[in-house]
């Protein structure tokens, strides 16, 4: 989720709960109520999403680690191959 979903998100959540104690035909202690379990809601949508970011983003550091040992790895060979070849011609 980028920056303009999560502030869209909280946006919309925000002028929900505004219209819903506009209109909703309940008592004072009812709509703290429903605005402490829609927070709590709320609370609960965004650990979920920064815990499946955490993941996401650990997964592409090790993807990235990965690579560049590989690149590690084409490089050492490329020197020991130079290597044998510099030895190979002056031998």
């Amino acid at each position: 989720m980028d920056k303009n979903a999560l502030s869209s998100f909280l946006l919309g959540l925000g002028v929900g709960v505004g219209l819903g104690m506009l209109f909703a035909p309940k008592s004072g202690e009812e709509t703290r109520h429903l605005i402490k379990d829609k927070a709590g809601e709320g609370t609960d949508f965004l650990k979920q999403r920064s815990a499946e970011m955490k993941q996401t983003a650990s997964q592409w550091v090790d993807k990235g680690k990965e690579a560049l040992g590989r690149q590690k790895e084409h490089l050492a060979d490329a020197v020991d191959a130079g290597k044998q070849a510099y030895h190979e011609t002056v031998g």
